[in-house]
């Protein structure tokens, strides 16, 4: 028996058409990790396109970079909302500029004191 009309395929469905099955619905507002990385990993793979993703499930660049950046960091755990702080890169120390000494014996009227 060969392939058959079923369905309206006549033959087996594209890898694209089964990845973007599989990827949530375009009206999401609870991104669990999960959901997240499907979208990452559609557009990682060439499935969607960064503007299309952003589009469909009105994302800002910002947030989809965001959640590259902590999956590629972090893996699955770093897409937790509870996570972003935990997961937030430090600032580097950044040297300090030298003060001024400060002398002990000025008042904050600057004033001289007496010296005990």
């Amino acid at each position: 028996m060969g392939l058959s009309n079923y369905d309206g395929f006549r033959e087996a469905p594209s890898a694209e058409l089964v990845a973007r099955a599989k990827l949530p619905p375009a009206n999401t507002r609870r991104w669990v990790p999960r959901r997240k990385a499907e979208v990452v990993a559609a557009v990682h793979s060439g499935v969607l396109s960064l503007h299309d993703a952003c589009e469909i499930y009105t994302l800002t660049v910002e947030e989809f970079l965001s959640w590259q950046n902590a999956m590629d960091r972090h893996g699955l755990a770093g897409l937790r909302a509870t996570q972003t702080q935990n997961y937030r890169l430090q600032r580097p120390n950044r040297p300090r500029t030298p003060r001024a000494p400060v002398d002990r014996n000025i008042d904050r009227f600057g004033q001289q004191t007496a010296r005990m």
